[in-house]
């Protein structure tokens, strides 16, 4: 697969901008991107070993960057794991390298796919796009980012709660035009 690496990481700024941000799906995204701190890298990995690689490479840069250059880091794999079963088998695969590298506390993978399906929804359910990213993602996270977020959020227990009211107000076709919308504004 020839991957357009540009292309690709302008679809995924524009996602999140217009999703992540835009719809406020992280209340805690806004100030790592409005001061450029999110790092987007676009791995050309053609099987699971090769992204691990990557991955590794990628969660050792985060540790020994500061925070204040990179605050998190995604890692978008648009020629590996596009079926989202296999891609979630992998994330055990991720937990694993964190521990294994010692960075269990320090950092963490979360999930994004364009196929993403939360555990006891149906495949076509909306509320499963808070987690759907134009292509296959892994993003890196640092827990101490994550514990000062949370703890100056009065009520983070509330942030699954209202992603799910917003993408039920926002519907099927509003949610394919927004994704419309992050294509259009990668192209220019």
């Amino acid at each position: 697969m020839d991957i357009d690496a540009a292309a690709v990481t302008a679809e995924t700024r524009a996602w999140v901008e217009l999703a992540v941000v835009g719809l406020n799906l992280c209340p805690f995204a806004k100030a790592a991107q409005v001061k450029n701190q999110i790092r987007y890298v676009v791995s050309d990995a053609a099987d699971d070993e090769a992204l691990l690689a990557t991955l590794c490479d990628e969660m050792q840069r985060l540790v020994d960057t500061p925070a204040a250059e990179v605050e998190t880091t995604l890692l978008i794999h648009p020629g590996v794991l596009g079926d989202f079963g296999d891609f979630n088998d992998f994330l055990g695969v991720a937990e694993a390298a964190v521990d294994e590298m010692g960075l269990e506390g320090v950092l963490q993978v979360a999930a994004f796919h364009p196929d993403f399906q939360f555990g006891g929804t149906e495949a076509d359910d909306i509320t499963n796009a808070t987690n759907r990213s134009p292509w296959p993602t892994l993003h890196l996270l640092r827990e101490d980012s994550i514990t000062r977020a949370v703890d100056s959020f009065p009520h983070p227990d509330s942030i699954y709660e209202t992603n799910m009211r917003t993408m039920e107000t926002l519907g099927v076709a509003g949610w394919l035009a927004l994704r419309q919308r992050c294509k259009r504004d990668a192209t220019g």
